[in-house]
């Protein structure tokens, strides 16, 4: 695995990038680290917190310069926030530095994983499916634009994703 040796896990929320990313950095002996905790333990508050006082863009702004800064390093598994790939600088960033995978969740799951939480800005207030399919239609072109390797998460549980990704990344270059 080229690029730092770093991987990261791109998607939306309710797709499972947190769990798995912890799994598959214990399991190869790397850091891990969710780009959205990170943004809270730099801030000291919550992401809903910076929501209402910033807006989206200012919490954006906060999301680009922990990625830019935490893709630097090397043996990372960085588990970003859904709308990271939003910035293209990010985009970028995760693509030159690391592999990509993108944990693709379909909006049922996503419903399923996101209903009783009330820590998701974008989720609060309005129509939940309506909003996932918004953010579905805008961001996953996006993903997939950086993506190394696409995993469907439907029904499937973060163990073997976890152990789906080691596998791809151990096989030689000429079996893919």
């Amino acid at each position: 695995m080229a690029k730092s040796g770093n991987i990261f896990l791109v998607g939306p929320m309710g797709a499972g990038k947190t769990t798995i990313g912890r799994r598959l950095a214990q399991a190869r002996g790397m850091d891990f680290v969710d780009s959205d905790l990170e943004v809270e333990a730099r801030t000291g508050v919550n992401i809903a917190f910076i929501f209402e006082k910033e807006g989206e863009a200012g919490f954006r702004r906060r999301e680009r310069q922990a990625i830019c800064e935490l893709s630097q390093r090397h043996n990372l598994v960085l588990a970003t926030g859904g709308g990271a790939v939003l910035d293209p600088d990010s985009r970028l960033w995760l693509s030159a530095r690391g592999f990509v995978v993108y944990l693709h969740a379909s909006i049922e799951q996503q419903i399923a994983r996101t209903e009783r939480t009330e820590t998701r800005p974008l989720l609060q207030g309005g129509n939940r499916r309506e909003t996932l399919e918004r953010l579905f239609l805008i961001r996953d072109p996006l993903y997939r634009e950086i993506a190394d390797l696409v995993l469907p998460t439907d029904g499937r549980n973060a163990r073997t994703l976890a152990r789906e990704i080691e596998d791809h990344l151990v096989r030689p270059a000429t079996a893919l």
